[in-house]
This record gives structure tokens, C-alpha cells and sequence, in this order.
């Protein structure tokens, strides 16, 4: 079973790879562009249904109409999640660019 903390680790490891890479301005920027669009598709849609499934109907026991409920509120806390962490990449992703043309 893969948690919500697997993945936030996974996040943080990969956003720190995208971070410190030293690639064009425009090559960085449309990994990271595409990098967080896929999570935005996998994320949300596989935690709805993991936690669904072993969360709410399995260990706790839910109805089925609960189990939706409570799993939509997972995805949508995650989608924020992802927007958030997109939004602290690009703003230092950016920061960092501007910092180095700066410089020259």
C-alpha cells in the first residue's frame, strides 16, 4: 500500500532533482511544466481511489457513499497540494534564473 507520506517524500525528492539541475532556462521550465501536469492527473485520481478502497471502506469501515465523500476530499487536498509545490518550483525555479542573469 502506498500512503500520502510515500508520495509527499516522492514529491520532495524529485522536486529537489528538478531544482538543482543545470539546464536551459526553457528545458527546465517544460520538465517541470510537465513533470507537475502528470501529477496533477495520477495523484489526485490514484489516492481518490487508494484511499477509498483501503482507507475508509477498509479499515474504518464506511459505507460506500461515505467512503466517496471522505476520498473526494482527499483528491481535492491533494490537487492543492500539487498546485502548492508547483508554485514553490516555478517561483524559485524563477528566482534562481533571474538571480544568475543578474550576476552576468
Amino acid at each position: 500500500i502506498i500512503t500520502l507520506r510515500t508520495y509527499c517524500d516522492f514529491l520532495l525528492c524529485v522536486t529537489s532533482l528538478i531544482y538543482f539541475r543545470n539546464e536551459g532556462s526553457l528545458t527546465s521550465t517544460l520538465r517541470t511544466l510537465l513533470f507537475f501536469s502528470a501529477l496533477m492527473i495520477t495523484l489526485p485520481v490514484g489516492l481518490y481511489f487508494s484511499s477509498k478502497a483501503y482507507v475508509f471502506e477498509g479499515s474504518l469501515g464506511m459505507s460506500d457513499r461515505d467512503s466517496y465523500f471522505y476520498a473526494a476530499i482527499v483528491a481535492v487536498v491533494t490537487v492543492h497540494v500539487v498546485l502548492a509545490l508547483f508554485v514553490y518550483v516555478a517561483w524559485n525555479e524563477g528566482s534562481r534564473q533571474w538571480r544568475e542573469g543578474k550576476q552576468d
